[in-house]
């Protein structure tokens, strides 16, 4: 069902086609249809009322099949067939069971035996010293804080 797509949606955009370039052979009500075709229409191909008959059958027939490719479509995307993404190579993959941990097979979590699972933080007097002091910034009125003027040349 995979050819069903692409053949309803050639004949879709070949109808359209030609329903467009029928509407627009047509003439309108008040417009006289011999002038379309080159003068007297009594001589004509289709004969004097032949010709806007033919046309609006053509059109009635183009827009019927318009509608059922449409229709077909609509119901072709939305009731898939097996897609060929279905299947492949992971197809009828069956995952390994999970083997059950019960008692003494558990392992022991660390820090399990103080009742507490978090980690103790560390000492915070030798990380203290390990980290150097943080300068402090000069004091506003202290002279280290004012620049010194340019010497004079």
């Amino acid at each position: 069902m995979q050819w069903l797509s692409p053949v309803l949606l050639s004949i879709q955009v070949i109808s359209s086609l030609t329903v467009i370039v029928l509407v627009l052979l047509q003439q309108g009500k008040g417009a006289d249809m011999g002038s379309s075709f080159g003068g007297g229409s009594a001589g004509s191909l289709f004969g004097a009322t032949g010709a806007a008959n033919f046309l609006s059958r053509a059109t009635k027939w183009a827009a019927i099949i318009f509608f059922t490719s449409t229709v077909g479509l609509a119901y072709v995307a939305h009731h898939p067939g097996p897609s060929i993404l279905d299947g492949g190579i992971m197809q009828g993959f069956q995952p390994a069971p999970v083997p059950s941990v019960t008692g003494d097979a558990v392992p022991a979590v660390p820090g399990a035996e103080t009742g507490t699972v978090v980690p103790a933080a560390p000492n915070t007097a030798a990380s203290e010293s390990a980290v150097p002091a943080v300068p402090t910034a000069p004091a506003q009125n202290s002279p280290a804080a004012v620049p010194e003027a340019p010497a004079a040349q």
